[in-house]
């Protein structure tokens, strides 16, 4: 059997939450969801040095507000803000609703995901070696506090004639565990000789829902003489 169960999705609702925020039915379902690709798309388009992680998105009564995730706030923020205004502006006429946008700098790159990957894509496609773009990544993680990562590269690696597949591991990876604490990404590096995919697991520890977390233990019973 293949690993087939997204690290992020097997843990939706136990220690991860869902990246958008909103509930319709029916036709209203499709449309939002088409909006919410669409204000992803023209965020990254518009973004893209940004080191973006992740974008939230929560919607209310004619009303949406998104909320962006970077390691380079200063570059979404822009100079006094004009960033941001200018990106709240096209926000209002692709939905038609009123927007806001919030900011919040990611503290460890190095440890997550989304940011190994585009960084190791970057450096493909400056022709930098695989295998030290993927040895320097997994060892600045592991410095930075990673219990475990696994990093995967796949394509004509090296120029070769012949797809292939090369691995990169340190520490572990518990993949079955809910309660770990796994952060995943996949991108893809546009080379000469072919695109190469890139797979990054980061292992940053246990992580318990608050739920469990505030549920104290039951007293001990005492047992009957």
């Amino acid at each position: 059997m293949g690993r087939k169960v997204h690290p992020l999705g097997f843990r939706l609702g136990y220690n991860k939450d869902w990246g958008a925020r909103w509930y319709a039915e029916g036709k209203r379902y499709r449309e939002l969801l088409h909006e919410d690709l669409a204000i992803r798309s023209m965020i990254h388009t518009t973004l893209g040095q940004a080191a973006i992680s992740h974008l939230e998105v929560e919607r209310f009564p004619k009303q949406i507000r998104v909320t962006i995730h970077s390691a380079k706030p200063g570059v979404v923020i822009g100079k006094k803000g004009a960033n941001v205004n200018i990106l709240r502006q096209q926000l209002e006429a692709l939905t038609g609703k009123k927007a806001w946008v919030e900011v919040q700098e990611v503290e460890k790159p190095e440890l997550n995901a989304v940011l190994i990957a585009e960084s190791i894509a970057e450096q493909l496609e400056k022709r930098v070696s695989h295998k030290r773009a993927m040895k320097q990544a997994a060892t600045r993680a592991v410095r930075s506090g990673a219990k475990g990562i696994k990093i995967r590269c796949a394509g004509r690696l090296a120029g070769a004639e012949m797809a292939r597949r090369e691995w990169v591991k340190d520490g572990r990876i518990p993949l079955q565990t809910l309660r770990a604490d796994i952060d995943y990404a996949c991108r893809e590096a546009s080379t000469i000789m072919g695109r190469i995919g890139i797979k990054v697991w980061v292992y940053r520890g246990e992580l318990l829902p608050e739920s469990m977390e505030s549920r104290e233990a039951p007293a001990p019973v005492a047992d009957e003489a």
